[in-house]
């Protein structure tokens, strides 16, 4: 089969790809622009294509038989482009370094590390047990809400339960309460879920039901000195009323990992908003990096090869989307 990866973010699974494959295969690697010399006739030939995006700006992939994202999220791809016959499947195994990522960031506004050893070499001795300014709060003590239950969602509460917290769901589908769930929601109780928690953490994928989900409605709903934590989409908090939230301390903080802005060709360094988060001294902004790890790219590296394993045998796939 021909095997195209499309794209540096392709690329990154590339590497030690062959020896997780049975049989030779042709593989072929493009650029995003599919500007190189025969690019576009590889495209349009390949049997099976590791990429992120599908538009109409590109050739149609006649032969197409899989198309695999190497991520979650299958929103940049036109599904009506692929041919008939041709699967669509992505990838997950993301979850346990986006669930160490939640968890970290919260420990460090509850054990402040960094900030002690800064002031310790100072010789501050502020945080000494013993004294009143080094008193400290406890993450077991507080309650997690997740907004989205699914890969993520349950690797978290996985960690939420064994530092002692109680866990809240909001969930598109029903989930019942259990030894990982206190307390769930349905959607349409989005209020009283937001108002649960001390810290709600968003992990649904980008959808035309989920843009803008999280609104000024929501956001008001939150406890006052509550944290929100985005490591879905973006735009499934709306961005307007998350800034205004920030800004007017509404919310006790925010921690994004996830953005309305990002690299491109022609701006490579933008600012991740439309809005000045950057200005704000109540957010915590990463550049969508909880889930990059190297055991993110070697599960998913698996699921890809396991994938054309399984179209090579015929047999079902593993992950449609």
């Amino acid at each position: 089969m021909k095997i195209v990866f499309h794209g540096d973010n392709a690329r990154n699974f590339r590497d030690g790809f062959e020896a997780m494959l049975a049989g030779a295969h042709d593989i072929v690697e493009l650029s995003d622009a599919l500007a190189g010399e025969g690019e576009r006739d590889h495209f349009r030939t390949a049997d099976v294509i590791v990429g992120i995006r599908l538009d109409a700006s590109m050739p149609r992939p006649e032969r197409l038989r899989l198309y695999h994202a190497p991520s979650a999220g299958t929103d940049m791809i036109d599904r009506s482009l692929l041919p008939a016959g041709a699967a669509l499947c992505n990838c997950f195994g993301h979850e346990h370094a986006i669930a160490e990522y939640v968890m970290t960031a919260l420990l460090l506004r509850h054990v402040p590390i960094p900030e002690a050893d800064r002031r310790l070499r100072q010789g501050d001795w502020s945080y000494w047990a013993g004294r009143p300014t080094g008193l400290r709060t406890e993450l077991g003590g507080s309650t997690i809400g997740l907004l989205g239950f699914g890969h993520i969602g349950k690797a978290i509460a996985e960690r939420a339960k064994a530092f002692g917290m109680r866990v809240s769901v909001a969930n598109r589908s029903p989930v019942a309460a259990g030894p990982l769930v206190d307390k769930a929601y349905r959607l349409n109780d989005l209020a009283a879920f937001m108002a649960s928690a001390d810290v709600i953490v968003v992990s649904l994928p980008l959808l035309p039901e989920t843009a803008g989900l999280v609104g000024r409605a929501a956001l008001a709903a939150m406890r006052p000195d509550a944290l929100i934590v985005n490591v879905g989409r973006g735009p499934v908090i709306d961005e307007a009323a998350l800034y205004e939230a920030l800004d007017s301390r509404r919310i006790g903080g925010a921690i994004i990992d996830t953005w309305y802005r990002y690299p491109t060709a022609e701006e490579p360094g933008p600012a991740p908003g439309h809005l000045a988060f950057q200005d704000l001294g109540n957010i915590v902004m990463t550049p969508h990096m909880s889930g990059w790890t190297t055991g993110t790219i070697r599960r998913r590296m698996q699921t890809i090869a396991d994938n054309i394993r399984r179209l090579a045998q015929g047999e079902p796939f593993m992950n449609r989307a």
